[in-house]
């Protein structure tokens, strides 16, 4: 099973995206970017991968448990970026300007926690970020010049995290939520 740990976005955060990849739509007028879904969209704090059938039951049932000394908190999205960050780009993301340290606190709690059961992770630093899109081709112009002061997009209120399944299709992806890790505080 493919799974993945993520913030999950309100309504209004996934309205704010839409809002956001709208006005994007012009750094796809050199090269066509692929443009996430709004209900699809989440904050990947630990993308695990293929996990083997019984892992999976153990992944599950750790991600059942409370995330012990995490308080709840808010993020504040905004500011346009790409990977990689040099040459032509790969991903169109949106930035945090408030509740990145959290937010690299919670994913270093989930990666402990998947760690301790021998799930290998990616071995790559953590950048928070929203990811909006991805080009399929582009050339180094098509990245996004960044904002002198970015505007704030959206603000987003986390007490938990969720374990997903994803399912790809020639549809795209399908998430299904297998478990969520509720903040204790």
């Amino acid at each position: 099973m493919r799974m993945f740990v993520a913030i999950d976005l309100d309504e209004a955060m996934k309205a704010a995206v839409a809002r956001e990849q709208q006005m994007a739509w012009r750094l796809a007028a050199q090269s066509p970017i692929t443009f996430v879904k709004p209900e699809q969209a989440h904050l990947t704090l630990v993308f695990l991968g293929e996990v083997a059938s019984p892992q999976c039951d153990r992944v599950i049932t750790a991600m059942q448990e409370p995330m012990a000394g995490t308080a709840s908190f808010d993020i504040t999205f905004g500011g346009l970026g790409a990977f990689p960050p040099g040459g032509a780009p790969r991903v169109l993301w949106l930035g945090l300007l408030d509740g990145a340290r959290e937010v690299i606190a919670v994913q270093r709690h989930v990666a402990h926690r998947l760690e301790a059961l021998g799930v290998e992770l990616e071995d790559r630093s953590f950048h928070p970020h929203l990811t909006l899109g991805r080009w399929r081709r582009s050339v180094p112009s098509d990245r996004p010049a960044p904002a002198a002061d970015p505007r704030p997009t959206g603000t987003l209120h986390v007490d938990r995290v969720t374990l997903y399944e994803s399912r790809l299709s020639s549809e795209g992806p399908t998430h299904i939520a297998r478990a969520h890790a509720l903040f204790e505080r």
